[in-house]
């Protein structure tokens, strides 16, 4: 128990120095929008395209594994799509919002440490075939989803729809990101060590930066009016998810080692990508954001009951 602590409350300390600094006036909403753009558009992408160019692709890949997580991760974001519309009345595109923030879970930076903690460095091998697809297939149904929502809304054709997912898609700098990284990885192309060198040095402020601005615009978007929507996503991304996913996992005969890094990667909280995503849109930030604090909390009690579940 101690240590999942000494894992998540660095992020709760870094939000709330964020929160704290626009309180009192040190920055302001220009800053944290300008933070949250250079976590977005470099910090990320450089994190996302580092860890993706040097992971093990081919030794630890399994079809099952990505069944076994993908599969309830998909139903959570169409759980959260139609819920948020049949429950809280959202608009369209808010709903598509609400759905990822389901749908995408904070793998890298809380799921991977508490698995080496407490299943060790081998069990990293599952985590990191399931992130080398994450954004690519979270982003990718999230921008095809939120076009032809808008497409159906603004009355456009099916072809031009088609035409804004390929633009979203491969305008987006952390769907571009991995893309590259993946190439770089299969195809064996060796980054100049200035340049990885260079790209490290950025990564290593994407979370700090990233959580520190997301501080910020919880100062700024209080969840008044938001709080059952905010705890509908929660409940989903915590709950609903590694449970189904453990269901899935035991009908599958997913060997245990992967069988506990998918249930543990299920279990963590929406990611910083889920605000990033709704800032792409300026759709449901309130909620996006709120939903990162408030199921990283309560994610401290739902991994915590996994870890006992799974031995």
């Amino acid at each position: 128990m101690a240590d999942i602590f000494n894992i998540v409350l660095p992020v709760f300390i870094i939000v709330g120095l964020g929160y704290l600094a626009c309180w009192r006036e040190i920055i302001n909403d220009t800053h944290v929008d300008a933070l949250m753009k250079f976590a977005l558009n470099f910090a990320v992408p450089a994190l996302l395209f580092r860890a993706i160019s040097t992971l093990d692709l081919h030794q630890h890949f399994s079809v099952d594994l990505l069944i076994t997580y993908y599969g309830p991760a998909l139903v959570c974001f169409w759980m959260g799509f139609i819920g948020a519309r049949l429950f809280f009345k959202r608009d369209w595109q808010d709903c598509v919002v609400i759905g990822f923030c389901a749908f995408f879970s904070n793998q890298l930076f809380i799921g991977v440490p508490i698995t080496e903690r407490a299943y060790g460095a081998e069990a990293l091998n599952a985590n990191f075939a399931i992130i080398s697809v994450h954004s690519l297939l979270c982003y990718g149904t999230g921008i095809s989803v939120m076009e032809m929502v808008r497409a159906r809304q603004g009355g456009r054709t099916l072809s031009k729809a088609l035409r804004n997912i390929l633009k979203g898609m491969f305008s987006n700098l952390l769907v571009l990101a991995i893309s590259l990284g993946l190439f770089v990885n299969l195809a064996g192309i060796p980054v100049p060590n200035a340049l990885g060198d260079s790209m490290d040095l950025l990564a290593r402020t994407a979370l700090p930066v990233a959580l520190f601005a997301i501080g910020g615009v919880l100062r700024r978007y209080k969840p008044e009016g938001d709080t059952k929507t905010i705890l509908y996503v929660s409940v989903l991304s915590i709950i609903v998810q590694p449970a189904m996913t453990y269901v899935v996992a035991h009908w599958i005969g997913l060997p245990e080692l992967y069988m506990r890094a998918a249930v543990l990667s299920a279990a963590v909280a929406p990611g910083i990508n889920t605000y990033m995503f709704a800032t792409l849109y300026g759709r449901a930030m309130r909620v996006a954001a709120s939903s990162v604090l408030l199921a990283t909390g309560l994610s401290v009690l739902s991994i915590s009951v996994w870890l006992i579940l799974l031995g």
